[in-house]
């Protein structure tokens, strides 16, 4: 009995030690660009480990909104029905902009409890869509609690571009953050060779800049890291400024 008890401890001691995935807000729509062959947007609202394909129940967000040429904003809270992402509740809605422009596209959480971690979660997301070539200012912030600033346009891009952001926390950059990245591998067909290369990571400098080159086509989630000055509902409060680009 003594025996078994030692190799069950054994077992979880590894299990437990074993790195744990990233998590990542994902709202990733079927297109970085609307043309007029294309005037419809369709995005999915997710909450995952993207390579993995492991998902989680994302709520319905706290808010969901598009920045009109990171001005105007237009509630679309109203339009979320809900559908299911890697066996988990997810969120779907449609937009057709009206006019050419920059549509940036935000939810905010309601902060996920996570156990493992003994804390709750907060990724702040966003995407940006281009609607028929006339999207500027794509650099410019929104002014959220936190959020990556792209310095590289976050979208139009090939596969093997860098890609370079600011992490801005209440408005300003935030310095040496760290900054998860990782691919959303939808098909499952991009294996890594072992867990440490599932989810790449990189540290902002000292005025809050990331650098990454992206090798493969698809979706690259963009995840800096910071922990809240006040905790929620007696647990630490990560926060995450996350931003989905894609490479073609």
């Amino acid at each position: 009995m003594k025996k078994k008890t030692f190799v069950l401890a054994v077992l979880c001691a590894v299990l437990y030690a074993g790195p744990a995935l990233a998590h990542f807000g994902m709202l990733i729509p079927d297109t970085d660009e609307l043309t007029q062959a294309k005037r419809t947007v369709n995005l999915i609202l997710s909450f995952s480990h993207p390579f993995e394909g492991q998902g989680m129940e994302l709520e319905k967000p706290a808010a969901f909104f598009v920045a009109v040429d990171n001005d105007q904003r237009i509630d679309l809270l109203p339009t979320l029905k809900k559908t299911e992402v890697m066996g988990h509740t997810a969120w779907k809605t449609s937009f057709t902009p009206k006019a050419p422009g920059l549509y940036t596209f935000v939810f905010d959480p309601v902060p996920y409890k996570e156990d493992a971690e003994n804390n709750y979660i907060r990724h702040i997301t966003k995407v940006v869509v281009d609607a028929y070539g006339e999207g500027e200012g794509w650099n410019t912030p929104l002014g959220l609690d936190t959020e990556i600033v792209p310095l590289t346009r976050p979208f139009g891009n090939y596969a093997g571009n860098v890609f370079q952001g600011v992490v801005m926390v209440g408005g300003k950059p935030a310095p040496y953050t760290r900054v998860e990245v990782e691919f959303y591998n939808k098909d499952g067909k991009r294996k890594a060779p072992n867990e440490r290369m599932v989810t790449q990571e990189v540290i902002a400098d000292g005025q809050g800049v990331f650098t990454f080159a992206c090798p493969w086509k698809g979706w690259w989630g963009f995840a800096g890291l910071n922990t809240a000055d006040k905790p929620y509902e007696g647990r630490e409060l990560e926060m995450g400024a996350v931003i989905w680009v894609e490479m073609k």
